[in-house]
């Protein structure tokens, strides 16, 4: 059974998190190693090599442009649900209930997509250490259970945990990257990555694909709005630290690892850490940290695939809880652990959905590192560049009709949201335009799943229509009894 949109006020989630909390949770979803030690090597092997940095560049660019408008608009929304609730505020119910969907879908697609990365990582160390060849999907269970029993529970406690995480391994990187600008590699302190000879090589559409899906999550900012301790001041500088630390540490870090190798090199090493002939994240560690610090860097790899899968958990959950306090999801959902203050029934949910995802995958034996991840990123990626396209629309005409048409100045609400929805068509183009390469399927493959975004839209749509003839219907029947 479903709710009204006119049910009653629900109990609200809680908790007292500050920017640099929200900043954790953001980047943690944005999982820094896990992007290193994934996303680089997919975008240099299947795009442009050396040329990889700019596509983190472009990337960052764009996500700037957009949050000039999505923190321009906080102010005046009110509730939490991020792109759901934006879209909702400047496009009506429908465009709303459609995005909903799409962002659902999306986080849905990367966390799976992660829970197959984690469980290729898990195996490929114990066996490194000598240990048994166990099934990736075990390990994948194991680390589904865990995320279980955290996202359960309090925020706060999650916040903690991908906080120390986060840290870590922000560290560590920090002193490669040092160690390599200290010591280059073969050919010195190289700026041919920047060079448009270099990064118009390849395949740029595919490099800039896996550098907005290093981005993915970055909205929670405004997901984690009720338990945040001043969402007026915290989401708006939350936002922009997370864009901003998020883009020039990916960009740098991937300029330093072409710096080690070498710029002629990088797209062969890339290839082979795809081949899984090398690894280019960890022999380039063991190369100058030594080899202590490959086994800090590995271990250290793994915990930052479980921040990232447990970020992505609470964001789905709460998106769930916000469906359902509209009525476009079981009234079941909205409900709030009386003790954690958590969405615990929408953690439950969210549970079942990955496990099943995941039974899906151990069962066609489908390789856990490039058909998992690199599928479910490349859906992931379509989803979040249209999400972030439909909110930006939704900027412009909230500031130019409403209530919204008092607040901000033309620059931040037509301007530069225009120009983010100019790039973003671009990256969506670009990203489309190279799928078959990212899903390393067939051509029809490759189309079924690019299109699944989009037609999760149209159905969220025509759910949202639903919803309203339903609710009209209730109206009638009340006032005629």
């Amino acid at each position: 059974m479903l709710e009204s949109t006119d049910a009653k006020p629900a109990a609200r989630l809680a908790g007292k998190l500050g920017p640099t909390a929200i900043v954790f949770m953001v980047v943690a979803a944005a999982a820094p190693l896990t992007v290193i030690g994934g996303n680089m090597p997919l975008g240099m092997g299947l795009g442009n090599g050396a040329g990889a940095p700019v596509g983190f560049l472009i990337a960052a660019l764009v996500l700037l442009l957009f949050s000039v408008g999505f923190v321009a608009m906080t102010p005046h929304v009110r509730e939490a649900g991020a792109f759901y609730s934006y879209v909702t505020e400047g496009l009506g119910r429908r465009a709303g209930l459609g995005i909903a969907f799409v962002a659902l879908v999306s986080y849905t697609a990367i966390q799976a997509g992660i829970y197959g990365y984690i469980g290729w990582a898990v195996d490929d160390t114990v066996r490194f250490y000598g240990g048994p060849e166990i099934p990736w999907p075990l390990y994948s269970l194991l680390t589904l259970l865990i995320v279980a029993a955290l996202g359960y529970r309090h925020i706060d406690l999650s916040a903690k945990v991908l906080g120390v995480a986060l840290v870590l391994e922000i560290g560590v990187v920090l002193i490669l990257n040092l160690s390599i600008l200290a010591n280059p590699g073969p050919e010195g302190l190289s700026l041919a990555s920047f060079e448009p000879s270099t990064f118009t090589s390849g395949s740029l559409g595919v490099a800039v694909l896996f550098a907005l899906t290093g981005f993915i999550g970055f909205e929670a900012a405004a997901i984690f709005r009720d338990e945040a301790r001043d969402p007026s001041r915290t989401i708006p500088r939350a936002t922009y630290i997370a864009v901003f630390l998020i883009g020039a540490f990916y960009a740098f870090t991937c300029w330093m690892f072409v710096v080690a190798i070498g710029p002629a090199q990088v797209g062969d090493v890339a290839r082979q850490t795809l081949d899984g002939e090398a690894n280019m994240l960890l022999d380039t560690t063991a190369a100058y940290l030594g080899t202590m610090g490959r086994d800090i860097v590995n271990i250290l790899l793994l915990t930052s695939l479980f921040a990232c899968v447990l970020s992505f958990h609470n964001v789905i959950t709460r998106y769930q809880l916000a469906l359902s306090r509209k009525g476009h999801l079981p009234a079941w959902l909205d409900s709030i652990h009386p003790h954690h203050k958590s969405p615990a029934r929408s953690s439950i949910v969210q549970t079942g959905t990955a496990l099943i995802l995941l039974a899906v995958f151990a069962i066609f034996n489908v390789d856990p590192l490039v058909g998992v991840f690199g599928s479910m990123a490349g859906v992931a990626t379509v989803g979040m560049v249209i999400l972030l396209w439909t909110t930006t629309l939704a900027v412009i005409v909230f500031f130019r009709r409403g209530p919204g048409k008092q607040g901000g100045n033309t620059a931040k609400t037509l301007i530069v949201p225009i120009l983010a929805l100019a790039g973003l068509s671009m990256s969506l183009v670009l990203v489309l335009a190279n799928f078959t390469l990212v899903t390393g399927s067939s051509l029809t493959l490759s189309i079924l799943l690019g299109t699944i975004p989009f037609l999760v839209f149209v159905l969220g749509m025509l759910r949202s229509r639903h919803v309203q003839r339903r609710d009209k219907k209730g109206v009638e029947m009340t006032t005629r009894s």
